[in-house]
C-alpha cells in the first residue's frame, strides 16, 4: 500500500501532467496502428511525415524534462516506429506505381 502510495505523490503520478499527458498520446499511436490497415494511397504524406517530425522532438523533451519522463519517452518512440512504417508503405506504393506507368509507357 505504501508503495502505491507513494506512486500517486511522485512527481510523475498521476496527479501530475507527467503522466496523463503520455497517456494521452498513446491516442496517435493507437490510431497510427489502426491506419497500418489502411490502403497506402489513403495514408497521407504531410500528416504522417508531421506526426513522425513531432513525436521525434518530444522525444528529446521526454527525455530532457526534470524528472525524466519515461512514459512520454516511451509513447513517442512507439508513435516514430508506427509512423515510419506508415510513410514507408506509402513511399513504397507510390515508387511502385510510378515504375509501372514508366514501364507503360515504354
Amino acid at each position: 500500500m505504501d508503495t502505491f502510495k507513494a506512486f500517486i505523490n511522485s512527481p510523475i503520478g498521476p496527479k501530475t501532467t507527467h503522466f496523463w499527458g503520455p497517456v494521452a498520446n498513446w491516442g496517435f499511436v493507437v490510431s497510427g496502428l489502426l491506419d497500418s490497415k489502411k490502403p497506402p494511397e489513403k495514408i497521407s504524406t504531410n500528416m504522417t511525415a508531421t506526426l513522425c517530425f513531432y513525436s521525434m522532438l518530444f522525444m528529446r523533451f521526454a527525455w530532457m524534462v526534470n524528472p525524466r519522463n519515461y512514459l512520454l519517452l516511451a509513447c513517442h518512440t512507439s508513435n516514430v516506429c508506427v509512423q515510419a512504417n506508415l510513410l514507408y508503405r506509402k513511399k513504397s506504393y507510390e515508387w511502385k506505381m510510378q515504375a509501372l506507368k514508366d514501364a507503360e509507357n515504354l
